[in-house]
């Protein structure tokens, strides 16, 4: 199926799932998930509408979102490390992954040197989960004001990411938590909140009928994703294997190392042939002086 008939099939299963819980389509705003996509399908999703994406790390954002048409905009949905707020704040217009209070002022601090007000989202952590980032249910209430009080940060709703079940309807109790404390928050508030982020390629519809207002839809529209950073890795386990070769390779003709030596550089990578205890002991040029013999 071609980018264009997937894109057609979410929007028609929003349209059914607005119209199952008697509300209006344009009251969703589906998100398309770039991550570990290219900047190539991100183009292709604007000739059919889309004009505002999602992704889960700056980094990888900075180079899509420099490569794409400048009028697009880009929510950042994933976690959020203290050191990446200054990029954050500069590349994205809507943060949905603030998750602690620390991360709330550094937010601030980065969009107040940037003279740029901040819409974002707080994560909740419905569910409890220790592999998943956010505010308890309880805390996000108790550091709702400090939050609502820093000068450039827009609170616009909650975010959450449900448990994944090949069920949807188990989720359903997680996402009408959320919306509860939604509204518990616009009563400290005084004011509504406008956005609910929650529901993604699975249990979107679930969600849907519970009051998402933003759903993040990666795999269903995009494909299977190309993790980059596995490649990554196996590259640099190649790169380790080969290093581990080489100076094998190197103490093989020039006995430089005794086999102990060799299995301290290179721990796992390779096996000491048994002939390879008559080299001399003798430091490679490269090691640090506290090695040299």
């Amino acid at each position: 199926m071609e980018l264009d008939e997937r894109l057609q099939q979410i929007r028609d299963r929003i349209r059914a799932a607005c119209e199952a819980a008697e509300r209006d389509p344009a009251e969703v705003m589906l998100l398309p998930v770039s991550k570990n996509h290219t900047a190539d399908a991100v183009r292709e999703l604007t000739y059919h509408g889309c004009r505002v994406f999602g992704e889960n790390r700056v980094q990888e954002a900075k180079l899509k979102i420099s490569a794409c048409p400048g009028n697009l905009e880009w929510h950042l949905i994933g976690h959020l490390q203290s050191n990446k707020c200054r990029d954050a704040v500069r590349f994205f217009s809507m943060i949905h992954s603030v998750d602690r209070m620390s991360i709330a002022e550094e937010i601030n601090k980065h969009a107040h040197n940037a003279a740029k007000d901040m819409p974002v989202l707080l994560e909740v952590n419905v569910a409890g989960e220790a592999s998943k980032h956010g505010f308890a249910p309880g805390e996000v209430l108790e550091h709702l004001n400090a939050i609502n009080d820093l000068p450039r940060l827009e609170i616009h709703g909650l975010m959450t990411l449900a448990p994944w079940s090949p069920e949807p309807e188990n989720v359903r109790g997680v996402f009408q938590r959320l919306r509860e404390i939604k509204e518990d928050c616009e009563q400290i508030l005084g004011a509504p909140l406008p956005h609910l982020s929650m529901g993604m390629s699975g249990d979107f519809e679930v969600a849907i009928a519970e009051g998402a207002t933003i759903i993040r839809v990666g795999t269903a529209i995009f494909g299977p994703r190309h993790d980059r950073r596995k490649k990554s890795e196996q590259a640099g386990a190649s790169r380790h294997t080969l290093r581990a070769r080489l100076v094998y390779l190197r103490c093989r003709w020039k006995p430089r190392h005794s086999p102990s030596q060799i299995a301290r550089l290179t721990p796992g990578c390779f096996s000491v042939p048994g002939n390879f205890h008559r080299t001399k002991r003798c430091a490679m040029p490269s090691q640090p002086a506290a090695h040299r013999s």
